[in-house]
């Protein structure tokens, strides 16, 4: 009895340690075909998509200044926290499989706040439908609203994550998502959190979320598979 207890023990460490075992960013083990999305310093090979009424930006921004800003001289690109409504700045070709890496960072702000931004890839050009790497202290997980049998339905892999390896805000996190085939993972500061390995959206589109949070990201870069 006490012999298969210490099996059980040792097999969940094993596991455990499996799991949690380190593995490089695509980035920096194949470093040559990548594309930098933030080289075009006017940003013009990215557009905003309201999320409100679908394809439509929220009332009272639509002649706004955008609340994304790159500054060029360190490759950051700021979402201003000031901004009420809800969207997605979206990049503008269309996309089959590939892989995308993303560094972010959200401004710490006192006291418990929930933080909220994400990574949409596999998206509709009008957001009706969509997939994100969801930003935050509550974990990195895959989640969306997604044709499931044909018919959009919200599929969320927050329950599936392995562990939440986000840093607190203020600090780097590095994400790179995987999309081959029906198969979408989900790379969080050194190791694969998620995985949805059903996705029906064959081609789709890669942005990122603005929801009321000053969030800042760097080295968004891609490569086509």
């Amino acid at each position: 009895m006490h012999l298969n207890r210490t099996l059980v023990l040792l097999l969940s460490a094993l596991a455990l340690a499996a799991v949690q075992a380190p593995a490089p960013s695509a980035l920096l083990s194949d470093p040559a075909g990548w594309v930098d999305l933030l080289a075009a310093k006017g940003l013009g090979d990215w557009t905003r998509v309201g999320l409100g009424p679908v394809g439509q930006l929220p009332a009272g921004q639509a002649g706004d200044p955008s609340p994304w800003k790159l500054d060029p001289s360190s490759g950051i690109l700021l979402c201003e926290g000031d901004k009420a409504g809800h969207e997605m700045f979206r990049y503008v070709p269309e996309l089959g499989d590939f892989v995308l890496h993303v560094e972010w960072r959200f401004a710490k702000l006192e006291g418990d706040k929930p933080y909220n931004s994400g990574v949409f890839v596999k998206t509709a050009a009008d957001g009706s439908t969509w997939f994100q790497a969801q930003t935050g202290p509550g974990g990195g997980y895959l989640f969306g609203n997604l044709p499931v049998n044909k018919t959009p339905q919200r599929v969320n892999l927050r329950d599936k994550m392995t562990e939440n390896r986000v840093k607190p805000a203020g600090e780097w996190n590095v994400y790179e998502i995987k999309a081959v085939g029906r198969t979408v993972t989900l790379w969080v500061n050194g190791a694969v959190v998620n995985e949805y390995a059903e996705c029906e959206v064959a081609r789709g589109f890669i942005g990122l979320e603005a929801e009321g949070y000053r969030i800042e990201f760097r080295n968004l870069k891609l490569k086509r598979l």
